[in-house]
């Protein structure tokens, strides 16, 4: 028996527009001319709005494992773009950080990403798209508090 799924449930929304974003980044990044992948831009991109911060929390907000983030930082520190410094909190942990040579990228960067904010909101009055964001920010906030829920209550379960 059919289904009558509808493709634009929140979940295919937010997947597909993440995909088009992305894709859309990356194609600009290449277009550049920039000496880096899209990969490694959006490393610098994360990097720049985590602060400092270690592999594994990067990796996780990029939503990647942290051996795949593993070869972009080693190709971005090899560039002189990031390096690894002892996380004061904890000898064994580094913190990953910005070199002045990156922060001179990255001003080359935010002009590619603005571009593509025009494009996506094309069509939209400046305070709908203002309106738009807020809206997603709130959707992320509720779907971050239920996660941590979600975890507090598998806690207090053990």
């Amino acid at each position: 028996m059919p289904r009558n799924l509808d493709p634009d449930t929140i979940g295919f929304l937010v997947t597909d527009l993440a995909r088009l974003v992305r894709s859309e980044m990356d194609r600009r990044i290449n277009e550049a001319g920039l000496g880096l992948t899209p990969s490694e831009a959006r490393t610098l991109i994360h990097a720049e709005r985590a602060g400092a911060a270690r592999q594994n929390v990067l990796a996780e907000r990029m939503g990647v494992e942290a051996m795949t983030l593993s070869g972009s930082l080693d190709r971005l520190e090899a560039q002189d773009l990031i390096e690894r410094l002892p996380d004061p909190t904890d000898r064994r942990a580094k913190l990953v950080h910005l070199t002045a040579k990156a922060n001179a990228l990255l001003d080359r960067i935010e002009p590619i990403s603005a571009s593509l904010r025009v494009d996506a909101s094309r069509g939209l009055a400046p305070e709908v798209w203002a309106q738009f964001l807020q809206h997603l920010k709130l959707v992320r906030a509720n779907l971050h508090d239920a996660k941590a829920a979600s975890a507090q209550k598998e806690g207090a379960a053990s």
